[in-house]
């Protein structure tokens, strides 16, 4: 190439670059017009705030309960309930060291895990061979799956209780871990399917042309590229189990075995009395985990939705 041509070459590109930069700011002013003071604070802003206001107030609520003494949370016409004004943390300082709450706690950590392994497990299994295993009403019995995930909890703990009692299991952790699944294992299914749809059959045809089983394609390929879908299940089947309440409500008698949420009725409600600053100190530190759980795993959720493969 001359040297006239390298230099018609790189003016060429020097005129698209600064078209392409024109462009662009035309389009960013333009943006900009449309977007004006009154518009932002329209479609953003306000429904920004109202949205954090209806989401962070329960938590405050439940911190300054726990945090006001108890001639505050009485006396209500000299004090105002949006505020506190001798904080204490005499609540919170009962509830850690003066009850059962860490075994509570471990109680309730212990059941919420096992039985999520569990459900992704057989949610995992169920769902591969219902997307990936052809055969004849399968698409038939994803749907029936999904329509046991509709049958409430308020049916079916009856006949639960029932098969609970023959097995020996009432009063005992195994009685939640074994019955939670009912109600994970068909959401998680439903879910799973779905995100397995997304990830295209020509990668598992190409492992079974060069050997792979079944076993091999679904850990080494099928579940590393589901890492966002199984996230998703976890975390939805770890919440319901932390925060479930008919179960566990109705398995479990003894103080020692009962979960957080159970545990706080029965043993801060005396009759029709409410211990408000225990409860709510009890309430605040329940939901922690869960809230670091969350924060913990979105960043994980996000960067794997950057790898996950589409069709």
């Amino acid at each position: 190439m001359t040297e006239g041509a390298k230099q018609q070459a790189r003016m060429r590109a020097k005129s698209a670059a600064a078209a392409a930069k024109a462009s662009a700011k035309d389009d960013a002013e333009g943006m900009d017009f449309l977007m004006t003071r009154r518009t932002k604070w329209v479609t953003i802003y306000i429904p920004l705030s109202v949205i954090v206001f209806i989401l962070l107030f329960p938590f405050y609520w439940m911190t300054l309960t726990a945090l006001k003494p108890n001639a505050e949370l009485l006396d209500m016409e000299t004090t105002s309930p949006l505020w506190v004004a001798a904080p204490t943390l005499s609540h919170i300082f009962h509830v850690i060291f003066e009850t059962d709450y860490p075994v509570w706690m471990w109680n309730t950590m212990m059941v919420s895990v096992v039985a999520t392994f569990i459900s992704l497990v057989a949610s995992v299994l169920a769902a591969y061979a219902i997307v990936r295993i052809r055969y004849k009403g399968s698409q038939w019995v994803g749907g029936l799956i999904f329509l046991a995930y509709l049958v409430p909890p308020s049916i079916l703990f009856i006949p639960l209780s029932v098969i609970v009692h023959a097995y020996g299991l009432f009063d005992t952790p195994m009685a939640l871990i074994l019955t939670y699944p009912t109600i994970l294992i068909p959401f998680s299914t439903w879910l799973l399917m779905g995100y397995f749809k997304t990830i295209p059959y020509e990668l598992e045809e190409c492992a079974l042309i060069d050997g792979a089983s079944r076993t091999q394609i679904l850990l080494k390929i099928v579940l590393p590229l589901a890492v966002p879908g199984l996230i998703s299940a976890g975390i939805f089947s770890f919440t319901l189990c932390w925060n479930e309440f008919i179960y566990a409500l109705t398995f479990i008698s003894t103080t020692s075995n009962k979960t957080v949420p159970v545990a706080m009725l029965s043993e801060f409600v005396d009759g029709d009395i409410y211990r408000w600053g225990s409860l709510m100190a009890g309430a605040l530190l329940g939901s922690l985990p869960v809230a670091i759980l969350y924060s913990f795993f979105v960043e994980h959720y996000v960067s794997s939705m950057t790898g996950a493969v589409k069709e």
